[in-house]
């Protein structure tokens, strides 16, 4: 038999053949060297920047007890004397040089790594409140600031490593989506009837009303500064960009913003203590930018979902961190008044029915309800709860 040796097929030149896809391409999204570099840059500024912004509430804070001191207008009721008082300037400057630096951050890396960093500040302000303004820090908010901590590293080691935008004009057609329109008419409705119908009725009442104000704007205020960020960028390696009318929208943006937000964070922090504000208003700002954030950049778009939930259960644990160095701030709570580990130093505590309450109550009584309410009356701070107690102690007696 003749052995026929196989010819390759001839391809119709008519035909056009689609390539075969290259198998040994890696398909997950790689991330360059710049970028790295940009979020280590941006992560050392935003650490930086949130230790001034920290300091700076509590010096404004000083200078508002001093107005008060001197009964001049507070701010809460329109005021402007601390405008008059040099710690509140010097509070002013902390903050604005701080700003600055988490301006240059918003340029290097993205909003959603930036922007979490601010719960540092929470922790700086809670580290100087109990030196400077005599408010204690008891065990449970040493262990809120270690929560923070954690869930900060946490949220950066899963943060999103680039940005997705880098010229101005990227950033206009960004802008000009719908869901992030949408958004931004959201935000925009409920600041003003924040501002407009809640703030002079329930402003100094609820810290939830000033507060609100500032994390809606604050988005915008970061947006603005991821906007001038690029900006700045653009026009350092060559291309101009202030005569780009977007520019200055974006700058706008950003000083009205601010205008309105540093208005009335000054009334939030007149009537309420910064323990209180401080936290809520990182939750409410965090949660504002981080949404406008994902839904402007798409920054969870390349994003494992591992990283993305690591991402997040990192911002409920700082979360978690800030309730409770804002819910047991004012209790006394220390290693000395944990419940013991023996039994028998609680049956002592119960035999022992000679009680001191606030150094001027004094009861004696074998019965163990009375014991237990006289404990929880000596243990109490709260108002509200001291006056039940008592109620309780009177029934007891009275029966």
């Amino acid at each position: 038999m003749a052995n026929f040796t196989s010819l390759p097929e001839m391809s119709d030149p008519n035909t056009t053949q689609s390539p075969l896809p290259n198998v040994t391409e890696p398909t997950e999204h790689i991330v360059s060297n710049e970028d790295i570099y940009g979020f280590w840059i941006g992560f050392s500024l935003a650490v930086i920047s949130n230790a001034f912004i920290g300091s700076s509430f509590i010096f404004k804070k000083r200078g508002l007890i001093r107005i008060a001191k001197r009964r001049g207008t507070r701010a809460d009721q329109g005021g402007y004397g601390y405008l008059k008082e040099w710690l509140w300037w010097l509070g002013m400057f902390l903050m604005i040089f701080g700003e600055i630096l988490n301006f240059v951050a918003y340029a290097f890396a993205p909003a959603t790594l930036v922007t979490p960093l601010g719960a540092l500040s929470v922790i700086v302000a809670a580290v100087m409140s109990s030196i400077f303004l005599k408010e204690r820090l008891n065990i449970i908010g040493k262990v809120s600031c270690g929560l923070c901590v954690i869930g900060s590293t946490v949220m950066v080691m899963h943060s999103p490593k680039e940005t997705k935008v880098h010229t101005m004009d990227q950033m206009l057609e960004k802008v000009q989506e719908p869901g992030f329109i949408v958004f931004c008419l959201l935000l925009l409705v409920i600041s003003m009837v924040f501002m407009i119908y809640l703030a002079p009725r329930y402003g100094s009442k609820s810290v939830m009303v000033y507060v609100t104000i500032c994390a809606t704007l604050g988005a915008f205020t970061v947006m603005g500064c991821k906007g001038m960020g690029v900006a700045v960028t653009q026009t350092i390696k060559g291309d101009q960009q202030f005569t780009n009318w977007f520019t200055y929208l974006m700058f706008a943006i950003v000083i009205t913003c601010i205008l309105v937000q540093l208005n009335f964070l000054n009334r939030a922090l007149d009537i309420f203590n910064t323990a209180v504000v401080t936290p809520i208003y990182y939750v409410l700002f965090t949660s504002c930018v981080v949404s406008l954030s994902a839904v402007l950049f798409k920054d969870f778009f390349y994003m494992d979902w591992k990283d993305i939930l690591s991402f997040f259960l990192g911002f409920i644990t700082v979360v978690g961190g800030i309730f409770l160095l804002n819910a047991f701030k004012y209790m006394n709570i220390s290693m000395k008044n944990l419940p013991k580990a023996h039994k028998k130093d609680t049956e002592k505590q119960d035999e022992n029915a000679n009680m001191s309450v606030n150094g001027d109550i004094m009861c004696h009584t074998d019965d163990e309800e009375d014991v237990d309410a006289y404990q929880r009356l000596a243990n109490s701070h709260s108002v509200a709860s001291m006056d039940h107690i008592e109620f309780e102690i009177d029934t007891n007696l009275k029966s």
